[in-house]
Protein backbone atom coordinates (compact mmCIF):
# COMPACT_ATOMS: atom_id res chain seq x y z
CA UNK A 1 0.00 0.00 0.00
CA UNK A 2 1.35 3.40 -1.00
CA UNK A 3 2.02 5.94 1.75
CA UNK A 4 0.84 9.38 0.64
CA UNK A 5 1.18 10.92 4.09
CA UNK A 6 2.55 14.42 3.86
CA UNK A 7 5.77 14.94 5.78
CA UNK A 8 6.72 18.18 7.49
CA UNK A 9 10.26 19.47 7.19
CA UNK A 10 11.17 22.31 9.50
CA UNK A 11 13.72 24.87 8.37
CA UNK A 12 15.51 27.93 9.64
CA UNK A 13 18.55 30.01 8.82
CA UNK A 14 21.92 29.85 10.55
CA UNK A 15 23.65 33.20 10.38
CA UNK A 16 27.34 33.16 11.10
CA UNK A 17 29.87 35.80 10.19
CA UNK A 18 29.16 36.63 6.53
CA UNK A 19 27.33 33.38 5.85
CA UNK A 20 23.67 32.56 5.87
CA UNK A 21 22.92 28.83 5.66
CA UNK A 22 19.54 27.14 5.33
CA UNK A 23 19.19 24.28 7.81
CA UNK A 24 16.35 21.73 7.68
CA UNK A 25 15.20 18.74 9.70
CA UNK A 26 12.65 15.97 9.51
CA UNK A 27 11.08 14.33 12.54
CA UNK A 28 14.05 11.90 12.46
CA UNK A 29 16.84 14.48 12.38
CA UNK A 30 18.91 16.97 10.44
CA UNK A 31 18.42 16.43 6.70
CA UNK A 32 20.04 19.45 5.11
CA UNK A 33 22.59 22.22 5.55
CA UNK A 34 22.79 24.57 2.61
CA UNK A 35 25.60 26.49 0.97
CA UNK A 36 26.46 30.15 1.41
CA UNK A 37 24.50 32.32 -1.01
CA UNK A 38 21.81 29.72 -1.55
CA UNK A 39 18.24 30.94 -2.07
CA UNK A 40 15.07 29.62 -0.48
CA UNK A 41 13.97 28.37 -3.90
CA UNK A 42 17.14 26.25 -4.13
CA UNK A 43 16.41 24.79 -0.69
CA UNK A 44 12.85 24.03 -1.75
CA UNK A 45 13.95 22.41 -5.02
CA UNK A 46 16.60 20.26 -3.31
CA UNK A 47 14.19 19.01 -0.64
CA UNK A 48 11.36 18.32 -3.09
CA UNK A 49 13.65 15.95 -5.02
CA UNK A 50 14.45 13.96 -1.87
CA UNK A 51 11.21 14.36 0.07
CA UNK A 52 8.50 14.70 -2.62
CA UNK A 53 5.59 14.62 -0.15
CA UNK A 54 7.16 17.14 2.20
CA UNK A 55 5.82 20.48 3.26
CA UNK A 56 8.41 23.07 4.34
CA UNK A 57 7.64 25.02 7.49
CA UNK A 58 9.84 27.79 8.84
CA UNK A 59 10.34 26.82 12.48
CA UNK A 60 13.36 28.28 14.25
CA UNK A 61 12.30 26.75 17.57
CA UNK A 62 12.44 23.21 16.13
CA UNK A 63 15.90 23.90 14.70
CA UNK A 64 17.31 25.60 17.81
CA UNK A 65 19.28 22.58 19.10
CA UNK A 66 20.86 22.08 15.65
CA UNK A 67 21.61 25.77 15.20
CA UNK A 68 23.18 25.83 18.67
CA UNK A 69 25.51 22.92 17.88
CA UNK A 70 26.51 24.49 14.56
CA UNK A 71 27.14 27.86 16.25
CA UNK A 72 29.30 26.13 18.88
CA UNK A 73 31.25 24.41 16.09
CA UNK A 74 31.88 27.75 14.36
CA UNK A 75 32.98 29.25 17.67
CA UNK A 76 35.51 26.44 18.10
CA UNK A 77 33.86 25.00 21.23
CA UNK A 78 32.33 21.89 19.60
CA UNK A 79 34.20 19.18 17.72
CA UNK A 80 31.47 16.55 17.33
CA UNK A 81 27.74 16.69 16.73
CA UNK A 82 25.32 14.81 18.96
CA UNK A 83 21.96 15.34 17.29
CA UNK A 84 20.53 12.79 14.84
CA UNK A 85 20.61 13.12 11.07
CA UNK A 86 18.16 11.89 8.45
CA UNK A 87 20.24 11.64 5.29
CA UNK A 88 19.00 9.82 2.24
CA UNK A 89 21.16 8.61 -0.59
CA UNK A 90 22.10 5.56 -2.54
CA UNK A 91 23.71 2.73 -0.57
CA UNK A 92 27.08 3.80 -2.03
CA UNK A 93 26.58 7.45 -1.00
CA UNK A 94 25.55 6.43 2.49
CA UNK A 95 28.66 4.22 2.75
CA UNK A 96 30.82 7.20 1.77
CA UNK A 97 29.09 9.53 4.21
CA UNK A 98 29.64 6.99 7.00
CA UNK A 99 33.34 6.90 6.07
CA UNK A 100 33.50 10.71 6.25
CA UNK A 101 32.26 10.54 9.82
CA UNK A 102 35.38 8.53 10.70
CA UNK A 103 37.72 11.42 9.82
CA UNK A 104 38.74 13.00 13.14
CA UNK A 105 38.29 16.70 13.84
CA UNK A 106 41.31 18.65 12.63
CA UNK A 107 42.49 15.88 10.28
CA UNK A 108 42.17 15.51 6.53
CA UNK A 109 42.33 12.67 4.07
CA UNK A 110 42.21 12.32 0.30
CA UNK A 111 39.51 10.99 -1.98
CA UNK A 112 41.71 7.95 -2.61
CA UNK A 113 42.01 7.42 1.17
CA UNK A 114 38.19 7.24 1.35
CA UNK A 115 38.17 4.80 -1.58
CA UNK A 116 40.66 2.65 0.35
CA UNK A 117 38.56 2.83 3.55
CA UNK A 118 35.54 1.42 1.71
CA UNK A 119 37.79 -1.16 0.01
CA UNK A 120 37.15 0.14 -3.50
CA UNK A 121 40.47 1.74 -4.47
CA UNK A 122 39.44 2.25 -8.10
CA UNK A 123 36.31 4.20 -7.16
CA UNK A 124 38.00 7.56 -6.50
CA UNK A 125 35.80 9.54 -8.92
CA UNK A 126 32.63 7.89 -7.63
CA UNK A 127 33.78 8.74 -4.10
CA UNK A 128 34.13 12.39 -5.14
CA UNK A 129 30.65 12.40 -6.64
CA UNK A 130 29.15 10.86 -3.49
CA UNK A 131 30.96 13.37 -1.30
CA UNK A 132 29.57 16.20 -3.44
CA UNK A 133 26.05 14.88 -2.79
CA UNK A 134 26.43 15.09 1.01
CA UNK A 135 23.26 16.85 2.20
CA UNK A 136 24.53 17.93 5.61
CA UNK A 137 27.65 20.02 5.23
CA UNK A 138 29.83 20.38 8.31
CA UNK A 139 28.09 17.70 10.40
CA UNK A 140 29.11 14.99 7.91
CA UNK A 141 32.61 16.43 7.46
CA UNK A 142 33.15 16.33 3.70
CA UNK A 143 35.28 19.48 4.08
CA UNK A 144 37.99 17.23 5.57
CA UNK A 145 38.60 15.57 2.20
CA UNK A 146 41.30 17.20 0.10
CA UNK A 147 43.25 16.31 -3.02
CA UNK A 148 45.96 13.66 -2.82
CA UNK A 149 48.49 16.44 -3.41
CA UNK A 150 47.20 18.28 -0.32
CA UNK A 151 45.33 20.96 -2.29
CA UNK A 152 41.87 22.23 -1.47
CA UNK A 153 39.40 20.73 -3.93
CA UNK A 154 35.74 21.37 -4.70
CA UNK A 155 33.15 21.77 -1.98
CA UNK A 156 29.40 22.36 -2.23
CA UNK A 157 29.80 25.21 0.25
CA UNK A 158 32.54 26.76 -1.89
CA UNK A 159 36.31 26.59 -1.50
CA UNK A 160 36.36 29.72 0.68
CA UNK A 161 34.12 28.00 3.22
CA UNK A 162 36.13 24.77 3.00
CA UNK A 163 39.36 26.66 3.69
CA UNK A 164 37.69 28.45 6.60
CA UNK A 165 36.47 25.17 8.17
CA UNK A 166 39.86 23.47 7.77
CA UNK A 167 41.60 26.50 9.29
CA UNK A 168 39.10 26.59 12.15
CA UNK A 169 39.72 22.93 12.95
CA UNK A 170 43.50 23.30 12.64
CA UNK A 171 43.43 26.20 15.09
CA UNK A 172 41.17 24.58 17.69
CA UNK A 173 42.14 20.90 17.58
CA UNK A 174 43.17 19.42 20.89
Amino acid sequence: MKNDKEQTIDWSILRYDRWQLYVAKTEKGLCYIGSPGQTYEELESWLQKRFPNARLIENEKALTPYLKELQEYFEGTRQTFSLPTDVKGTPFQEEIWAALNQIPYGKTCSYSDIAQIIQRPAAVRAVGTAIGANPVLITVPCHRVIGKNGKITGYRGGTEMKQYLLHLEAETKV
